[in-house]
């Protein structure tokens, strides 16, 4: 499975709008589009990144605060899981 594809599946798996996860956009704000929450955040990128085999420790707080999208959150697993 794809980073990308993992990705939309982790997040839909988090939020409650019941977007299927081909139907996500990557350069929505997921939490204006998609309703996402501070804490489904966390439960979405711990498990996008079990799934993606990338350490959640690569991240600093900064980074992410930096991950407002899909997309976002795609390029960022991509660098550290060695697929960009």
């Amino acid at each position: 499975m794809t980073v990308e594809a993992v990705a939309r599946q982790c997040l839909a798996g988090v939020i409650e709008s019941g977007t299927a996860a081909p139907d996500l956009d990557p350069e929505l704000d997921m939490a204006v589009a998609y309703g996402l929450t501070s804490l489904n955040k966390v439960l979405f990128l711990m498990s996008a990144c079990d799934a993606a085999r990338v350490d959640l420790s690569s991240f600093n707080e900064a980074d992410v605060a930096a991950m407002r999208t899909l997309g976002d959150v795609i390029a960022a697993l991509a660098r550290h899981a060695g697929t960009e």
